[in-house]
């Protein structure tokens, strides 16, 4: 798990991707449940316009499982990317593709979760079906 999350080497198939991906959802899912319970013991106010603000060192549990969670999203999903274009025997600068705008991301999506990788080893390792 540290190894398909944290990782930039070597390359990861379809199924690991897929399962990267789950992880997240469910890590943002937790996230979510801990920022509502964490409200029920350090509540803050709601404004007119429905905005929820917690002020002062009240704030600090709220700051702490939030970058924590930007970390882990972050770092995890790069790593997660760069090795699934490995797999496609693509260099992980390519991941930066989704910043152009509207074909970029539908071409990652594509290129990331759909297509094959490369069969056999490639520059970048062993391939992941063979392993």
């Amino acid at each position: 798990m540290k190894e398909l999350l944290f990782s930039f080497q070597g390359r990861i198939n379809r199924k690991k991707i897929w399962f990267a991906f789950l992880i997240h959802v469910l890590a943002a899912a937790a996230v979510g449940i801990i920022m509502t319970l964490l409200w029920q013991v350090v509540p803050g106010s709601v404004g007119e316009d429905g905005t929820f603000h917690v002020e002062g060192a009240a704030s600090v549990p709220y700051l702490v499982v939030s970058i924590g969670y930007l970390v882990f999203a972050v770092w995890s999903g790069l790593a997660v990317a760069v090795k699934r274009m490995h797999d496609r025997d693509r260099s992980g600068w390519f991941i930066l593709i989704q910043l152009i705008p509207l074909i970029g991301p539908i071409w990652f999506l594509v290129e990331a979760y759909f297509l094959k990788g490369t069969t056999g080893p490639n520059r970048f390792g062993e391939d992941p079906l063979q392993a």
